[in-house]
């Protein structure tokens, strides 16, 4: 059971994840002038959130963890700024859209948490 529990909120493999969604995403969306840079801005966000919790995990002092763990929080909401913008130029996947929005705040809400509970054992 606990194995089971454990890859259930397994954080690494579930950004890794939502970052795969990301990019089967931006293959979707038409590349017009509008869109091209609002794939690439999102592509780059909802794509870090995961490498940067993976370096997190791997960081070398306590700062050094706190300060990933800041930027994941930071690439969650850039991430969901993109996907408000996506979903507004391309209306057939304003549904997709607002599925992954919300994954990106539940990771907003985790990583800031994670911050929150670092700073008071600082």
């Amino acid at each position: 059971m606990t194995n089971d529990l454990n890859k259930k909120y397994d954080l690494e493999e579930r950004t890794a994840k939502f970052a795969e969604k990301i990019i089967e995403l931006a293959k979707k969306a038409p590349k017009t002038v509008i869109t091209i840079p609002i794939i690439n801005q999102l592509v780059k966000s909802g794509t870090s959130i995961g490498a940067n919790y993976c370096e997190a995990n791997g960081a070398s002092s306590k700062r050094d963890f706190t300060n990933k763990i800041f930027i994941c929080k930071k690439e969650s909401k850039e991430t969901k700024y993109w996907l408000r913008m996506l979903a507004r130029a391309v209306e057939e996947l304003k549904v997709e859209c607002q599925d992954l929005w919300r994954e990106a705040q539940e990771y907003t809400l985790i990583f800031s948490k994670i911050a929150a509970s670092t700073r008071v054992r600082d």
